[in-house]
Protein backbone atom coordinates (compact mmCIF):
# COMPACT_ATOMS: atom_id res chain seq x y z
CA UNK A 1 0.00 0.00 0.00
CA UNK A 2 1.38 3.71 -1.33
CA UNK A 3 1.87 6.38 1.32
CA UNK A 4 2.02 10.11 -0.08
CA UNK A 5 4.04 12.67 1.95
CA UNK A 6 3.38 16.49 1.43
CA UNK A 7 5.25 18.96 2.71
CA UNK A 8 6.08 22.90 2.15
CA UNK A 9 7.36 25.89 3.88
CA UNK A 10 5.86 26.20 7.44
CA UNK A 11 4.27 29.50 6.79
CA UNK A 12 2.97 30.58 3.72
CA UNK A 13 2.03 34.23 3.51
CA UNK A 14 0.72 35.49 0.48
CA UNK A 15 -0.56 39.01 -1.33
CA UNK A 16 -0.20 42.30 -2.14
CA UNK A 17 0.55 43.17 1.69
CA UNK A 18 2.75 39.98 2.20
CA UNK A 19 5.94 41.83 2.80
CA UNK A 20 4.52 44.27 5.04
CA UNK A 21 4.25 40.98 8.02
CA UNK A 22 8.45 40.73 7.28
CA UNK A 23 9.30 42.59 10.45
CA UNK A 24 6.56 40.51 12.26
CA UNK A 25 7.94 37.10 11.25
CA UNK A 26 11.47 37.77 12.51
CA UNK A 27 10.52 38.79 15.60
CA UNK A 28 8.27 35.59 15.67
CA UNK A 29 11.49 33.58 15.05
CA UNK A 30 13.79 35.72 17.53
CA UNK A 31 16.11 36.82 14.24
CA UNK A 32 17.33 39.95 15.57
CA UNK A 33 20.32 40.63 12.72
CA UNK A 34 19.11 38.81 9.25
CA UNK A 35 21.85 38.29 6.40
CA UNK A 36 19.68 39.28 3.32
CA UNK A 37 20.70 37.56 0.78
CA UNK A 38 20.08 38.89 -3.08
CA UNK A 39 21.67 40.64 -6.13
CA UNK A 40 22.80 43.51 -7.23
CA UNK A 41 20.18 44.32 -9.72
CA UNK A 42 17.63 44.15 -7.11
CA UNK A 43 19.31 46.60 -5.03
CA UNK A 44 19.35 49.00 -7.85
CA UNK A 45 15.88 48.80 -8.75
CA UNK A 46 14.32 49.39 -5.27
CA UNK A 47 13.15 46.18 -4.84
CA UNK A 48 15.22 45.38 -1.97
CA UNK A 49 14.22 48.81 -0.41
CA UNK A 50 10.84 47.28 0.35
CA UNK A 51 11.67 44.71 2.41
CA UNK A 52 14.40 47.03 4.27
CA UNK A 53 11.40 49.22 4.73
CA UNK A 54 9.85 46.70 6.75
CA UNK A 55 12.64 46.34 9.20
CA UNK A 56 12.30 48.83 11.79
CA UNK A 57 15.72 49.70 12.86
CA UNK A 58 16.80 46.18 12.96
CA UNK A 59 20.24 45.05 12.30
CA UNK A 60 20.43 42.90 9.48
CA UNK A 61 23.56 43.10 6.75
CA UNK A 62 23.24 43.01 3.19
CA UNK A 63 24.81 40.41 0.30
CA UNK A 64 24.13 41.47 -3.04
CA UNK A 65 26.42 38.85 -5.02
CA UNK A 66 24.65 36.37 -5.61
CA UNK A 67 24.76 35.60 -9.67
CA UNK A 68 22.27 33.73 -12.32
CA UNK A 69 22.74 30.20 -12.12
CA UNK A 70 25.08 30.33 -8.78
CA UNK A 71 28.20 28.80 -8.64
CA UNK A 72 28.52 26.58 -5.35
CA UNK A 73 31.77 28.65 -4.43
CA UNK A 74 28.96 31.74 -3.62
CA UNK A 75 27.83 29.48 -1.61
CA UNK A 76 30.73 28.84 0.76
CA UNK A 77 31.37 32.88 -0.25
CA UNK A 78 28.02 33.90 1.72
CA UNK A 79 28.52 31.63 4.56
CA UNK A 80 31.56 33.52 5.23
CA UNK A 81 29.90 36.28 5.42
CA UNK A 82 26.96 34.79 7.26
CA UNK A 83 29.33 33.99 9.93
CA UNK A 84 31.64 37.62 10.21
CA UNK A 85 28.66 39.29 10.62
CA UNK A 86 27.24 37.46 13.60
CA UNK A 87 24.07 36.94 11.82
CA UNK A 88 20.99 34.94 13.54
CA UNK A 89 19.07 34.47 10.14
CA UNK A 90 18.53 34.73 6.94
CA UNK A 91 16.50 36.32 4.11
CA UNK A 92 16.28 34.74 0.32
CA UNK A 93 15.08 37.95 -1.70
CA UNK A 94 15.01 37.56 -4.98
CA UNK A 95 14.48 34.91 -8.21
CA UNK A 96 15.78 31.05 -7.85
CA UNK A 97 19.41 31.32 -7.57
CA UNK A 98 19.17 34.00 -4.43
CA UNK A 99 16.71 31.89 -2.45
CA UNK A 100 18.86 28.62 -3.04
CA UNK A 101 21.54 30.19 -2.05
CA UNK A 102 20.11 31.06 1.30
CA UNK A 103 19.28 27.98 1.74
CA UNK A 104 22.54 26.54 1.27
CA UNK A 105 24.00 28.73 4.00
CA UNK A 106 21.30 27.49 5.79
CA UNK A 107 22.24 23.71 6.06
CA UNK A 108 26.26 24.74 5.30
CA UNK A 109 25.90 27.63 8.04
CA UNK A 110 26.30 24.94 11.35
CA UNK A 111 28.39 22.20 9.14
CA UNK A 112 31.65 21.34 10.16
CA UNK A 113 32.88 19.78 7.27
CA UNK A 114 33.05 20.73 3.58
CA UNK A 115 30.29 21.78 1.46
CA UNK A 116 30.35 18.94 -1.08
CA UNK A 117 29.68 16.58 2.10
CA UNK A 118 25.51 17.78 2.08
CA UNK A 119 25.65 17.14 -1.63
CA UNK A 120 22.69 14.84 -2.49
CA UNK A 121 19.56 13.37 -1.08
CA UNK A 122 19.27 13.52 2.50
CA UNK A 123 22.66 14.66 3.84
CA UNK A 124 22.45 17.67 5.81
CA UNK A 125 22.14 16.48 9.48
CA UNK A 126 19.74 19.08 11.19
CA UNK A 127 17.85 22.45 10.98
CA UNK A 128 19.92 25.50 10.03
CA UNK A 129 18.98 28.97 11.02
CA UNK A 130 15.27 30.23 10.60
CA UNK A 131 14.95 31.07 6.72
CA UNK A 132 13.13 33.43 5.19
CA UNK A 133 12.02 33.39 1.16
CA UNK A 134 10.61 36.39 -0.60
CA UNK A 135 10.67 35.41 -4.31
CA UNK A 136 10.91 38.48 -6.52
CA UNK A 137 9.88 36.67 -10.06
CA UNK A 138 7.30 33.98 -10.73
CA UNK A 139 8.73 30.89 -11.92
CA UNK A 140 10.78 28.88 -9.65
CA UNK A 141 8.76 27.94 -6.26
CA UNK A 142 12.28 27.64 -4.67
CA UNK A 143 10.28 29.54 -1.83
CA UNK A 144 8.46 26.09 -0.92
CA UNK A 145 10.63 23.47 -1.64
CA UNK A 146 13.30 21.12 -0.35
CA UNK A 147 16.04 21.37 -2.98
CA UNK A 148 18.67 24.02 -3.78
CA UNK A 149 20.67 23.65 -7.36
CA UNK A 150 23.90 25.57 -7.68
CA UNK A 151 26.72 25.09 -10.88
CA UNK A 152 29.92 23.21 -10.83
CA UNK A 153 31.57 25.10 -13.20
CA UNK A 154 34.93 22.66 -13.19
CA UNK A 155 32.65 19.82 -13.84
CA UNK A 156 30.28 21.59 -15.76
CA UNK A 157 27.47 19.90 -14.09
CA UNK A 158 24.72 21.11 -11.97
CA UNK A 159 24.59 20.04 -8.29
CA UNK A 160 21.77 19.83 -5.78
CA UNK A 161 21.19 19.56 -1.72
CA UNK A 162 17.96 18.07 -0.74
CA UNK A 163 16.98 17.92 2.17
CA UNK A 164 13.25 18.99 4.32
CA UNK A 165 16.04 20.91 6.50
CA UNK A 166 15.40 23.28 3.64
CA UNK A 167 12.40 24.12 3.72
CA UNK A 168 11.81 28.30 4.39
CA UNK A 169 10.10 28.57 7.66
CA UNK A 170 8.14 31.83 5.96
CA UNK A 171 7.39 32.48 2.44
CA UNK A 172 6.18 35.38 1.99
CA UNK A 173 4.81 35.64 -1.61
CA UNK A 174 3.67 39.67 -2.97
CA UNK A 175 3.39 40.37 -6.78
CA UNK A 176 4.46 43.52 -5.46
CA UNK A 177 8.06 42.42 -5.54
CA UNK A 178 7.63 41.16 -9.06
CA UNK A 179 6.98 44.71 -10.34
CA UNK A 180 10.32 45.33 -11.80
CA UNK A 181 11.15 41.68 -12.88
CA UNK A 182 12.15 42.00 -16.14
CA UNK A 183 10.08 40.81 -19.60
CA UNK A 184 12.30 38.14 -20.58
CA UNK A 185 12.48 36.89 -17.04
CA UNK A 186 8.72 36.91 -16.66
CA UNK A 187 8.58 34.90 -19.72
CA UNK A 188 11.41 31.89 -18.88
CA UNK A 189 10.07 32.34 -14.87
CA UNK A 190 6.59 32.02 -16.04
CA UNK A 191 7.50 28.93 -18.35
CA UNK A 192 9.47 27.39 -15.37
CA UNK A 193 6.29 27.32 -13.39
CA UNK A 194 4.67 25.80 -16.08
CA UNK A 195 7.20 22.96 -16.65
CA UNK A 196 6.75 22.56 -12.90
CA UNK A 197 2.84 22.08 -12.67
CA UNK A 198 2.91 19.89 -15.79
CA UNK A 199 5.96 17.53 -14.95
CA UNK A 200 4.51 16.65 -11.39
CA UNK A 201 1.43 16.56 -13.09
CA UNK A 202 2.20 13.16 -14.98
CA UNK A 203 5.19 12.42 -12.28
CA UNK A 204 4.85 8.98 -11.42
CA UNK A 205 5.28 9.82 -7.73
CA UNK A 206 2.12 12.16 -8.23
CA UNK A 207 -0.79 11.76 -5.79
CA UNK A 208 -4.78 13.37 -5.85
CA UNK A 209 -2.92 16.59 -3.75
CA UNK A 210 -0.38 17.35 -6.27
CA UNK A 211 -2.95 16.86 -9.13
CA UNK A 212 -5.27 19.54 -8.09
CA UNK A 213 -2.54 22.02 -7.23
CA UNK A 214 -0.85 21.46 -10.62
CA UNK A 215 -3.97 21.32 -12.50
CA UNK A 216 -5.32 24.43 -10.48
CA UNK A 217 -1.71 26.35 -11.53
CA UNK A 218 -1.60 25.22 -15.07
CA UNK A 219 -4.92 27.19 -15.28
CA UNK A 220 -3.50 30.67 -13.66
CA UNK A 221 -0.52 30.31 -15.94
CA UNK A 222 -2.63 30.13 -18.86
CA UNK A 223 -4.25 33.21 -18.47
CA UNK A 224 -2.17 35.15 -16.39
CA UNK A 225 1.23 34.69 -17.97
CA UNK A 226 0.67 36.61 -21.94
CA UNK A 227 -1.13 39.55 -19.43
CA UNK A 228 1.83 40.15 -17.11
CA UNK A 229 3.96 39.36 -20.52
CA UNK A 230 2.43 42.24 -22.10
CA UNK A 231 1.66 44.49 -19.29
CA UNK A 232 4.04 43.87 -16.80
CA UNK A 233 2.25 46.40 -14.49
CA UNK A 234 -0.97 44.30 -14.31
CA UNK A 235 -0.77 43.52 -10.61
CA UNK A 236 -4.10 40.82 -11.43
CA UNK A 237 -2.03 39.41 -13.76
CA UNK A 238 1.22 39.44 -11.65
CA UNK A 239 -0.44 37.84 -8.17
CA UNK A 240 -2.08 35.10 -10.27
CA UNK A 241 1.61 34.55 -11.72
CA UNK A 242 3.03 34.79 -8.13
CA UNK A 243 0.24 32.27 -7.02
CA UNK A 244 0.92 29.52 -10.07
CA UNK A 245 4.61 29.76 -9.08
CA UNK A 246 3.92 28.74 -5.60
CA UNK A 247 1.63 26.24 -6.62
CA UNK A 248 3.61 24.61 -8.93
CA UNK A 249 6.45 24.73 -6.11
CA UNK A 250 3.85 22.95 -3.94
CA UNK A 251 3.49 20.11 -6.50
CA UNK A 252 6.84 19.29 -7.94
CA UNK A 253 8.43 19.59 -4.52
CA UNK A 254 5.91 16.69 -3.37
CA UNK A 255 5.97 14.60 -6.82
CA UNK A 256 9.32 15.65 -8.21
CA UNK A 257 9.42 16.59 -11.68
CA UNK A 258 10.82 14.54 -14.70
CA UNK A 259 12.89 14.63 -17.90
CA UNK A 260 12.53 18.20 -19.05
CA UNK A 261 14.52 18.95 -16.06
CA UNK A 262 17.20 16.02 -16.45
CA UNK A 263 17.68 17.64 -20.11
CA UNK A 264 17.73 21.06 -18.86
CA UNK A 265 20.66 20.09 -16.38
CA UNK A 266 23.10 20.04 -18.82
CA UNK A 267 22.82 23.40 -20.72
CA UNK A 268 23.31 25.33 -18.18
CA UNK A 269 25.72 23.36 -16.59
CA UNK A 270 27.93 23.62 -20.18
CA UNK A 271 26.32 26.40 -21.82
CA UNK A 272 25.37 28.31 -19.04
CA UNK A 273 21.95 28.66 -20.17
CA UNK A 274 19.63 30.21 -17.38
CA UNK A 275 17.26 27.41 -16.02
CA UNK A 276 14.13 28.80 -16.91
CA UNK A 277 14.87 28.92 -20.52
CA UNK A 278 15.89 25.65 -20.54
CA UNK A 279 13.47 23.98 -19.48
CA UNK A 280 10.75 26.37 -21.61
CA UNK A 281 13.22 25.32 -24.99
CA UNK A 282 12.68 21.43 -24.08
CA UNK A 283 9.33 21.53 -22.62
CA UNK A 284 7.33 20.65 -26.33
CA UNK A 285 9.99 17.88 -27.27
CA UNK A 286 10.21 16.22 -24.48
CA UNK A 287 6.41 16.12 -23.83
CA UNK A 288 5.64 14.92 -27.55
CA UNK A 289 7.87 11.96 -26.77
CA UNK A 290 6.24 11.19 -23.22
CA UNK A 291 2.50 11.66 -24.48
CA UNK A 292 2.19 8.10 -25.00
CA UNK A 293 2.91 6.77 -21.45
CA UNK A 294 0.50 9.65 -20.30
CA UNK A 295 -1.97 11.23 -23.15
CA UNK A 296 -4.75 10.61 -21.04
CA UNK A 297 -3.07 13.16 -18.22
CA UNK A 298 -1.96 15.17 -21.36
CA UNK A 299 -5.51 16.05 -21.88
CA UNK A 300 -6.05 17.16 -18.42
CA UNK A 301 -3.05 19.75 -18.95
CA UNK A 302 -5.14 20.86 -22.35
CA UNK A 303 -8.31 21.39 -20.74
CA UNK A 304 -6.64 23.29 -17.73
CA UNK A 305 -5.26 25.24 -20.41
CA UNK A 306 -8.42 26.33 -22.16
CA UNK A 307 -8.87 23.98 -24.63
CA UNK A 308 -11.61 21.86 -25.59
CA UNK A 309 -10.92 18.56 -26.03
CA UNK A 310 -15.11 17.38 -27.24
CA UNK A 311 -14.48 14.03 -29.87
CA UNK A 312 -10.67 14.18 -29.52
CA UNK A 313 -9.15 11.13 -28.28
CA UNK A 314 -6.50 11.24 -25.73
CA UNK A 315 -3.55 11.16 -27.94
CA UNK A 316 -5.24 13.83 -30.00
CA UNK A 317 -5.59 16.05 -26.96
CA UNK A 318 -2.54 15.33 -26.05
CA UNK A 319 -1.16 16.98 -28.91
CA UNK A 320 -2.79 20.08 -28.94
CA UNK A 321 -1.70 20.47 -25.29
CA UNK A 322 1.66 20.16 -26.74
CA UNK A 323 0.34 22.81 -29.63
CA UNK A 324 -1.01 24.86 -27.15
CA UNK A 325 2.41 24.94 -24.60
CA UNK A 326 4.81 25.44 -27.80
CA UNK A 327 2.42 29.18 -28.96
CA UNK A 328 2.47 30.05 -25.39
CA UNK A 329 6.65 29.83 -25.47
CA UNK A 330 6.28 31.77 -28.70
CA UNK A 331 3.94 33.96 -27.76
CA UNK A 332 6.37 35.52 -24.88
CA UNK A 333 8.99 35.67 -26.68
CA UNK A 334 11.17 32.14 -26.02
CA UNK A 335 13.63 30.87 -28.56
CA UNK A 336 12.78 27.51 -30.39
CA UNK A 337 15.74 25.91 -30.50
CA UNK A 338 19.05 24.85 -29.25
CA UNK A 339 21.02 26.53 -31.81
CA UNK A 340 19.70 29.98 -30.86
CA UNK A 341 22.14 29.48 -28.04
CA UNK A 342 25.04 28.55 -30.28
CA UNK A 343 24.75 24.69 -28.69
CA UNK A 344 26.97 22.81 -31.14
CA UNK A 345 25.05 19.86 -32.68
CA UNK A 346 28.16 17.69 -32.06
CA UNK A 347 27.32 17.82 -28.26
CA UNK A 348 24.33 16.26 -28.02
CA UNK A 349 25.09 12.91 -27.62
CA UNK A 350 27.65 13.37 -25.13
CA UNK A 351 24.87 15.64 -22.84
CA UNK A 352 22.59 12.97 -23.51
CA UNK A 353 24.54 10.52 -21.33
CA UNK A 354 25.04 13.26 -19.01
CA UNK A 355 20.97 13.67 -19.10
CA UNK A 356 20.20 9.99 -18.69
CA UNK A 357 22.25 9.51 -15.11
CA UNK A 358 19.94 12.16 -13.25
CA UNK A 359 18.34 9.17 -11.91
CA UNK A 360 16.72 11.70 -9.30
CA UNK A 361 14.55 13.24 -12.34
CA UNK A 362 14.66 10.42 -14.73
CA UNK A 363 12.74 7.80 -12.31
CA UNK A 364 10.04 10.47 -12.16
CA UNK A 365 9.53 10.67 -15.22
CA UNK A 366 6.23 8.80 -16.82
CA UNK A 367 8.13 7.03 -19.82
CA UNK A 368 11.56 5.61 -19.19
CA UNK A 369 14.23 7.39 -21.65
CA UNK A 370 17.61 5.77 -23.35
CA UNK A 371 20.57 8.34 -23.78
CA UNK A 372 19.34 7.18 -27.51
CA UNK A 373 16.14 8.66 -26.97
CA UNK A 374 17.68 11.71 -25.11
CA UNK A 375 19.56 12.37 -27.83
CA UNK A 376 16.90 12.15 -30.38
CA UNK A 377 15.05 14.82 -28.22
CA UNK A 378 17.86 16.89 -28.23
CA UNK A 379 18.17 16.71 -31.57
CA UNK A 380 14.72 17.53 -32.40
CA UNK A 381 14.75 20.74 -30.44
CA UNK A 382 17.82 21.63 -32.04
Amino acid sequence: MSVSAFQIANKLLTGAGAINQLDAELTRLKVNNPLIVTDAILVKTGTVELALAELAGRNYGLYDRVQPEPEIGLVEDCTRAYREGGHDGLIGLGGGSAIDIAKGVAAFAGHEGALADLFGVNQVARKGPPLIAIPTTAGTGSEVTNVAIFSDKKAQLKKGIVSDYLLPDVALVSPVMTLTCPRSVTAASGVDALVHAIESYISVNRSPITDAIALGAIRLIARALPKAYANPDDLVAREEMATASLMGGMAFGNAGVGAVHALAYPLGGRFNIAHGVSNALLLPYVMRWNKLACAERLKDVAQAMGISVDGLSDLQAADAAVTAMAELCSAVGIPTGLRAFSVPHDALASMAEEASKIDRLMRNNPRKLSPADIEEIYRAAW
